[in-house]
C-alpha cells in the first residue's frame, strides 16, 4: 500500500483472506488504495506490527478498531506503540513462533534497527514464502536465513551512499541511517541479493526508498544487471504498488498465498 518514511503498509493475501504487515498510513488512505487495486478490507484478518515507529503504526488504531482486527506484535513493541486492548484484540508474538491465520503461517524474526524490539516477517503457505524485510540496519544471520527461502520479498534499499554523504542531512542523522541500526543502503541490499538470492525468487520489491537520498531509477539500475530471472520493481512511497501473484515453481495453481477459510488466534 505504501513504502517509505511517510508510511509503511504491506498486504499479502489471496482471493479469500489477507494480512497487513504494519499500517503506517491512515485508515481512509488504506481503504482508497485497496479499492483501486480491487482489494477489500473485509478480507484482511490481522495486522502484524514490525516495530513502534510512527511510519509503521500511524493507522493501526483506527483501522483495527473499525474492522475489529487482531493486532500482533512483541510485548515490548505493543507497549511502546501504546495500542489499547480495550479497542481491539491484541496478541503477543515471539521470534520463530509461527502464528497461523487459516493455512497462512506468519513467522517473525529479530532484526537490527533502532527500536525497542524490531522484527521482520515471513509469510508462508506450503512451499511459497513471501518476506517483508525493511528497516534493517545491517544484514544478520536471521535475515540471510529467511532471504534464502523467499519466492518474493520486500527488501529495503533505503539510500545511495554517495547521495547520503553529499546530502543536507545533519551528521547525527547520517550516522543513524548508516550506523548499523538504521537502514540498508542500495549496495548492502544488492550484496545480499547477489550472495543469497535463491534461483526460484520470482519478485524483488525494493522498499523504503529515501525521498532525499535515493531514487527509484538509481536503485533499479543497480539491480538490473544481476536480476537473472527475478522481476525487480520499486514499492512506491507515493502510491499503491500493483498486486503480484506469487507461487512456488512446484505448484500447479496461481495464488498470492493460498485459499484460506478461517483463522485461529493464540491465547491473549
Amino acid at each position: 500500500m505504501n513504502s517509505g518514511s511517510n508510511g509503511n503498509c504491506y498486504y499479502v493475501g489471496n482471493e479469500h483472506d489477507a494480512v497487513l504487515i504494519d499500517a503506517g498510513i491512515s485508515c481512509r488512505e488504506t481503504e482508497k488504495r485497496m479499492q483501486r487495486l480491487a482489494l477489500t478490507m473485509q478480507k484482511v484478518r490481522a495486522i502484524f506490527v514490525s516495530h513502534e515507529h510512527s511510519d509503521h503504526i500511524r493507522g493501526i488504531a483506527q483501522l483495527a478498531k473499525k474492522y475489529q482486527l487482531p493486532v500482533f506484535g512483541t510485548p515490548s513493541t505493543l507497549q511502546q506503540a501504546r495500542l489499547s486492548p480495550n479497542l481491539f484484540p491484541i496478541y503477543p508474538l515471539r521470534a520463530y513462533e509461527p502464528i497461523q491465520i487459516g493455512e497462512l503461517s506468519i513467522t517473525a524474526f529479530p532484526k537490527f534497527h533502532d527500536a525497542i524490539d524490531p522484527h521482520s516477517f515471513m509469510i508462508t503457505y506450503q512451499d511459497t514464502n513471501v518476506g517483508v524485510f525493511t528497516d534493517i540496519g545491517a544484514p544478520c544471520e536471521h535475515l540471510i536465513h529467511h532471504f534464502r527461502q523467499c519466492h518474493a520479498v520486500f527488501l529495503e534499499a533505503n539510500y545511495d551512499e554517495q547521495l547520503l554523504e553529499r546530502g543536507s542531512y545533519p551528521s547525527f542523522l547520517k550516522h543513524r541511517i548508516r550506523g548499523g541500526k538504521g537502514h540498508l543502503s542500495n549496495q548492502q541490499a544488492l550484496d545480499l541479493f547477489k550472495a543469497h538470492k535463491p534461483s526460484y525468487m520470482s519478485h524483488l520489491l525494493l522498499s523504503h526508498l529515501s525521498r532525499d537520498n535515493n531514487s527509484p531509477q538509481l536503485a533499479i539500475d543497480l539491480f538490473m544487471p544481476h536480476r537473472e530471472t527475478t522481476e525487480i520493481m520499486v514499492a512506491s512511497r507515493f502510491e499503491e504498488t500493483p498486486v503480484f501473484t506469487i507461487c512456488a515453481p512446484s505448484t500447479t495453481y496461481a495464488t498470492d498465498v493460498t485459499d484460506l477459510e478461517a483463522y485461529s488466534l493464540p491465547a491473549a
